[in-house]
Parts: structure tokens; sequence; C-alpha cells
């Protein structure tokens, strides 16, 4: 029995000291390519999801300020109707004979052509 527990003993502390031993790693690489690939992602990001995003954003923002009493809209929550009057953040929108509706122009999601509502 005192045999292989100095055995065990002896295993263990091999065990314990080789890693201390043990060969140095090799040295990095040139660290270059991670950031090379670090600045394609992002420009990649950039071009993909930010970029559009700021030209949607422009796009609404010109259409919410180029509107105009009698143009035909389509609500963020798919409602049609006719502008009936305009202010600044605001604007009355009317959805049926006698019932208009007020809105923040932000909510506009689209213009449609002249006429579309009545050939619905």
């Amino acid at each position: 029995m005192k045999i292989a527990m100095r055995s065990l003993l002896a295993l263990m502390a091999s065990a314990l000291v080789s890693p201390a031993f043990a060969a140095p790693a090799a040295p990095a690489g040139p660290g270059g390519v991670e950031l090379i690939m670090l600045v394609v992602m992002m420009v990649v990001f950039y071009f993909f999801l930010i970029r559009p995003q700021q030209k949607r954003a422009k796009e609404h923002k010109s259409l919410v300020e180029n509107l105009n009493k009698g143009d035909e809209v389509v609500t963020s929550g798919g409602i049609l109707g006719k502008i009936a009057k305009v202010t600044d953040d605001f604007v009355v929108v009317e959805i049926s004979n006698n019932l208009e509706i007020k809105l923040q122009k932000q909510s506009i999601q689209a213009t449609l052509p002249k006429g579309t509502i009545k050939s619905i």
C-alpha cells in the first residue's frame, strides 16, 4: 500500500511540475491581418446597415416636410386618408366623409398618387 501511495504521489507531483517546464509558446505572428479584418468588418457594417438607415430617415424627413393639404397618404398604422389641414407638427387627415383624425406628421408613412383612395 505504501508503494502504491508513493507512486501515486510521484505521478501527481510530476503532473503538476511538468507544465511548469513546458516549452514556451511560439511567438505571435504579425497583428496586421486582424486589424485589417476588423476595419473591413466595420466598413461592411457601415455600408449595409448604417448608411441605408440614414438614407431612409432622410427620405422620410423630406416626405414629412413636403406634406400639403389635399395629399393622399398612408399612415404607419395602414390608414388611408386625405390631408385636410397641416400644422407644424400635426396633420388632420380625413379618412371618411365627416370623419377626421389628428396625427403627428411623423406617423405618415407614404404619399399616394392623386385619386388612389377613390379608386379603391
